[in-house]
This record gives C-alpha cells, sequence and structure tokens, in this order.
C-alpha cells in the first residue's frame, strides 16, 4: 500500500494474496474498516470467504509440496528475513500510523510495535542461522550413523487477534518462515490493514509465490475453512478463549498439530515492602498503571488484578485512581494523548456491562466508570472509555473471573505471603503475572509459586525475543517465540543409516 495522508480513505479491495497474486474476494464482498477513534470509516478491504480460503491453501500446498522454500539453504532462508527487517525499519512511520488508525492505539505505541516485529525477524534469522544440521545420537556401532533432525511441518495457518495485528503476525510468520513453511494467515477483520501490508513487504523482500498467502474475512468462515481444511498441516491461533476452543475442535479430525495462544486474566502482585521508600512508591504505581491501561487494557497479558498488601492499600489505590483520572484519552495521532480509544463499538459496550456487572455485586468505583466528554482529540463518535478502577473486589465478581479486554483494574487484598499467591492462582487463566517486592528471596520464591507462563519481578509488560511465551491452564497450549516458538512449526526426524547392512536372519528362507 502506497503512502497516504491521515485523512486519506484506503481502498485495496484487492487484499487477498494467493499463489504470488493480488486479488479481490471471488465473491466480490468488501468490508468498510473503522477508525475507532471517531467510527468513520477509513478503508475497504476484501471479504472473503472458503472460496478464497481453499485457493489460498492450495497455492500454499502446491508451493511446499512443489517449491522451492522448504529446501532453500537456512542461510538463504535468514537472509530473506533479515532484509524483511530492513524493510520495516525503511517503512516504520508508514505502519506505525496505519496500525494506529486501524486498532486504536497512540502512535508511538505503532511505532514501538514495527520496531518489536523487526527485532522478531532478525531473532528468527539469527536462530536459524546458528543452528547445527542435525544432533548425532550414538547407535553403539561405528557402522551406524543416527541423527536427529528438524523439517518443516508444511502448511500452516495462521490466525491473529484485533489489538496487536501486525506484532501477533510477525510471532507466527517469522519462524514458520525460518522453519521452511509455506502459510496463509487470516487477520482479524477488524484490524486486518497492516498484516496486508506485511506480505507486501515479504513479497518485496524475494519470496517466491505460494510461500506467504493472505485471505481477510470473517473468523466463522475463513478461519473455520482453515482450521478443518485437509491440505493444513499446523493451526496456530491466538485470541479468545471460546474461538480458541472451536479452532482446536475444527483442527481434531484431522489431528493437525494446534498451537493455541488464548486469554488471560493478570495478577499484578504488590507487597508493602515496595512501596517503603517514596521512589518505590512511585514506580509500583506507575507500572500498575502501565499494566492495566496500556493500549486501553486490550493486552492479553494486561495486569488487570491489582493484588495489594492490605497496609498500603488505602495509599496505593488512591494515588493509583488520581493518576488514572489524568490519563490523556484521544485519537491516537493526536500529540500528547496517551491512550486511544477500544476498537469497537461491541468492544466498549462489553467493558461498559462488566463495570456495570462489578457495581452491582459491591465494587466500589474510585474513578473512571463512564464515557469521556468529547473533546477536540475525542469525537463524540469514537469508542473512548475512561480508564477505570474498581476497588473492594472479590474472586466471585465477573470482573475479577473473566477477561475484559477493557481499560479495567480491579483491585483485591492480601495480608499473607500464602494469600497472596492463593489469590493470584485463582484464575482458570495462566497467562502472565508479576511481583513487586524488595526482597529478593520472596520474589524468587513468589515467582517460583505462581502458575503462569510469565511472570515479571518488579516489571511489567516486556518481553523478550529469544524467551518462550505462552500460559497454563486456559491460556493456550501453543509457544511463542524463543526456540519452543520455531519447533511449534517444525516436525522431528530420525534418520538411521546403516553403513554396512547384513542379513538379520529372523526368519527361515
Amino acid at each position: 500500500m502506497a503512502d497516504r495522508t491521515e485523512h486519506n480513505a484506503l481502498d485495496v479491495r484487492r487484499t487477498i494474496h494467493a499463489g504470488g497474486e493480488w486479488r479481490e474476494a471471488v465473491s466480490g464482498a468488501t468490508r468498510e474498516i473503522l477508525d475507532p477513534a471517531d467510527a468513520t470509516p477509513f478503508a475497504v478491504v476484501a471479504e472473503g470467504d472458503e472460496k478464497d480460503a481453499d485457493l489460498a491453501v492450495a497455492a500454499a500446498r502446491h508451493a511446499f509440496d512443489e517449491g522451492a522454500w522448504p529446501h532453500t539453504p537456512v542461510a538463504e532462508r535468514a537472509a530473506l528475513l533479515r532484509r524483511v527487517a530492513e524493510l520495516l525499519v525503511r517503512d516504520r512511520e508508514r505502519l506505525g500510523l496505519l496500525e494506529s488508525r486501524d486498532a486504536g492505539k497512540t502512535l508511538e505505541e505503532g511505532r514501538v510495535d514495527v520496531d518489536c516485529v523487526a527485532d522478531a525477524f532478525r531473532y528468527f534469522a539469527g536462530l536459524v542461522a546458528a543452528e547445527a544440521p542435525g544432533r548425532v545420537v550414538d547407535a553403539g556401532s561405528p557402522d551406524i550413523h543416527s541423527v536427529v533432525v528438524h523439517e518443516p511441518v508444511g502448511v500452516c495457518a495462521l490466525i491473529t487477534p484485533w489489538n496487536y495485528p501486525l506484532l501477533q503476525a510477525s510471532w507466527k510468520i517469522a519462524p514458520a518462515l525460518a522453519a521452511g513453511n509455506t502459510f496463509v494467515i487470516k487477520p482479524s477483520e477488524i484490524t486486518p490493514l497492516t498484516t496486508v501490508a506485511l506480505i507486501e513487504l515479504l513479497v518485496e523482500a524475494g519470496l517466491p509465490e505460494g510461500v506467504a498467502n493472505i485471505v481477510t474475512g470473517l473468523g466463522h468462515t475463513v478461519g473455520a475453512r482453515l482450521a478443518e481444511h485437509p491440505d493444513v498441516d499446523l493451526v496456530s491461533f491466538t485470541g479468545g478463549l471460546a474461538s480458541g476452543t472451536k479452532v482446536a475442535q475444527a483442527a481434531a479430525p484431522g489431528v493437525k498439530k494446534v498451537a493455541l495462544e488464548l486469554g488471560g486474566k493478570n495478577p499484578n502482585v504488590v507487597f508493602a515492602d515496595a512501596c517503603a521508600t517514596d521512589d518505590g512508591f512511585d514506580t509500583t504505581v506507575d507500572q500498575a498503571l502501565n499494566a492495566a491501561f496500556l493500549h486501553s487494557g486490550q493486552v492479553c497479558s494486561a495486569g488487570s488484578r491489582l493484588i495489594v498488601e492490605e497496609s498500603v492499600r488505602d495509599r496505593f489505590v488512591a494515588e493509583l485512581a488520581r493518576r488514572a483520572e489524568r490519563i490523556r484519552l484521544g485519537r491516537g495521532t493526536a500529540e500528547g494523548v496517551e491512550c486511544g480509544p477500544l476498537v469497537s463499538e461491541q468492544q466498549r459496550a462489553k467493558t461498559e456491562e462488566y463495570v456495570a456487572s462489578a457495581l452491582a455485586e459491591g465494587a466500589v468505583l474510585r474513578c473512571g466508570g463512564k464515557r469521556p466528554e468529547p473533546s477536540g482529540t475525542r469525537p463524540a463518535t469514537g469508542y473512548f472509555y475512561e480508564p477505570t478502577v474498581l476497588d473492594h473486589c472479590h474472586r466471585e465478581m465477573r470482573v475479577v473471573r473473566e477477561e475484559v479486554f477493557g481499560p479495567v483494574l480491579t483491585v483485591e487484598t492480601f495480608r499473607t505471603e500464602d494469600e497472596a499467591v492463593a489469590l493470584a492462582n485463582d484464575t482458570e487463566y495462566g497467562l502472565a503475572g508479576a511481583v513487586w517486592t524488595a526482597d529478593a528471596g520472596r520474589a524468587r520464591r513468589v515467582a517460583g509459586r505462581l502458575r503462569h507462563g510469565t511472570v515479571w519481578i518488579n516489571d511489567f509488560h516486556p518481553y523478550l525475543p529469544q524467551a518462550e511465551w505462552g500460559g497454563f491452564g486456559k491460556s493456550g497450549t501453543g509457544r511463542e517465540l524463543g526456540p519452543a516458538g520455531l519447533a511449534e512449526y517444525r516436525e522431528t526426524k530420525h534418520v538411521y543409516q546403516n553403513l554396512a547392512p547384513k542379513p538379520v536372519r529372523w526368519f527361515a528362507g
């Protein structure tokens, strides 16, 4: 997609890419993409369906079975991934702006996302380039050569969410390509534009035809077809628990490999000693805001459950609410804005319903809890909702148990370390969590007891490309990033070579 100013509409109806060709949907259907800051259409994309999915899978299947990519030397695959990273750096401003308008996040968040995507491509390029060709297994005989090698899975169906469309796409595409696979990606129908742009960059970098394919369309049509398609070898899905369950069920009859990264209800545990100094208190409060309200809380790893020691609870919550009220809401591209809108009217209505249920169940509203007044950077038609702090919450409340995916922070309290751990682990999810304390021994002890895939100590939200990302419980079964992320897109083969074969003579003859 060529450069466009912020106020120009994008008409990119040829957003389906299959077998090296950009085209419209078979049915001719289209979808308008809305800017969540003012609810006005700013792009038109193809609305694919099952027929488009079939064409894309056929292209990916042919490219894997008959094409050169799976057999391309690792050094060449790594070089292509590095070229993609360079193109991402070149187009950082354009892609950051597109991500901001598409998903509603601030422009600076969009730029940071592009940086992280480039890092992911560089990381997986370096990972495969540095690998040994295989692991030799000692068979106990000089006449036997035995080696374990890794091969690509085949055709991968990649289904990504709306909150971090470009970043989540890269976490799947980069390792899939590094391993030698072909793929079909289905981005969220709400935020597809930067994923389309990423496929354009892959083509520009020289990826062979049919290796990278994209179908823009709905989850219950395109996504469902990809999950069940007999020519798909792996399905990688990031999204909600309900949709992830359906993906797993659709893939089960074909016994496909399935990687699921689902929801989270993530605890942020604050011990009193973390707040013993003015600097410690200030930092911990600031990070609690970052944990809960980054991208309006539309983050699977958001620290939406504040679990704070009772002795500092009143002071902590009062300061937290005071600062939350001062967060500057507005259009993500406007200067000085710290938090953008929710992605859709449906998401805002869902957030409002959760807050209403919490208040009905006894929660105390400390700030927020409503739509903000319109302003110059905050159109009345936009999907804005104030950062909300709900105090005196408990485990029986829906807002504590279920993933809101909005700017809502609940507050629970504890008195002992055991109670803090019990509260933090009292969730059906297990994606991420954090512990704040000045006691190094306690920090390691509590982190070791938390049943979550990622645990931060005295920090929240950073991730490392070389570290695995995944969850426990209903947060999913897959792993992304790190060596485990690459392993998701591989099969293991044992090659046993007898250099001096002899008759076995098990049977008469």
